[in-house]
């Protein structure tokens, strides 16, 4: 009966986990660099949440704490830092092609571009207003760049949809709402855009991405994981940060599972709560953690 009992939990185990497809992890390697970010004594990482490189290879890193924007180089040492007295409650972070930083900021319910020195270019919603206008946010997620410059906001944990904006925050469309149907949303929570000009959308607490074209017509669902964290890679790879699973999965175009790495822990190559992540130009990855309250490098392998 022990025997029977342990068969049972295994194969229960593997029905309940994202079907990895075969024939196409081994050609991806991850290996995690220990100690990859220094940081003066002055900050100490809170939660961390967001993190971005642009086109120079300067990382930024975006936590709960004092100085919650940091910006090192390539290789980890500390260049500069911003954000008190701006930021309330860092969320998400990204980086345009024009290398500006972009954050949202869940308890403002606002987004702020900044230039990668930290002066604030434009701050859309209504600082410490909730609501559902045109232009206004309610705890906005995250941010996304389309082809023409369009900036698509995931907002977020409130109004559970998405809000498509000119490159100067010019209002254009949004959709979705509160639900478990297709094109609705349970906490959109990470958006980004292929190289197909696809909105893929990180839908939280249904357990899947959804897939729209630029004006909000549903075209795919997938399923089988908590996508926390969205970001592609310059071959056109998608990684998922899944906060629920403590792993970074990659998926292939069709939303299948060609990748995964980690586990829960505290050691290098595990995670406690991955929530956002990105790469680098030499594809690494670079993972944010909430309850881990560190970024880790995760190298990618020949």
């Amino acid at each position: 009966m022990k025997q029977l009992s342990f068969t049972l939990t295994i194969l229960a185990s593997l029905l309940a986990a994202p079907l990895l497809e075969t024939g196409h992890a081994h050609e991806l390697n991850f290996k995690p660099v220990p100690e990859f970010i220094q940081l003066p004594d002055s900050i100490t990482l809170e939660a961390c949440t967001g993190v971005g490189v642009n086109g120079q290879g300067e990382v930024f890193l975006l936590h709960r704490g004092k100085q919650p924007v940091i910006c090192l180089d390539a290789k980890g040492k500390y260049l500069r830092s911003w954000g008190d007295n701006v930021i309330a409650m860092a969320h998400g972070l990204r980086i345009d092609s024009d290398d500006n930083v972009w954050v949202t900021d869940i308890e403002n319910h606002q987004v702020f571009k900044f230039d990668s020195e930290g002066t604030i270019l434009m701050a859309w919603g209504k600082a410490g207003q909730a609501g559902d206008a045109i232009d206004e946010f309610n705890k906005p997620t995250d941010v996304a760049f389309g082809p023409q410059g369009e900036v698509y906001v995931s907002d977020g944990y409130g109004n559970n949809r998405v809000v498509k904006f000119t490159p100067n925050g010019g209002y254009l469309n949004h959709w979705g709402e509160a639900g478990t149907g297709p094109g609705q949303f349970n906490t959109p929570h990470s958006i980004t855009v292929d190289s197909q000009g696809r909105i893929v959308l990180g839908d939280r607490e249904n357990d899947r991405i959804q897939v729209f074209d630029s004006g909000g017509k549903l075209l795919e669902i997938w399923e089988g994981f908590a996508p926390f964290g969205l970001a592609y890679d310059n071959q056109g790879h998608l990684f998922v940060a899944d906060g629920r699973a403590n792993k970074v999965l990659c998926l292939n175009d069709r939303g299948r599972v060609i990748g995964s790495w980690g586990s829960e822990g505290a050691q290098p190559g595990q995670f406690q709560l991955p929530h956002m992540l990105t790469t680098d130009l030499q594809g690494n990855i670079i993972v944010a953690e909430i309850l881990g309250k560190r970024f880790q490098k995760l190298a990618r392998g020949q």
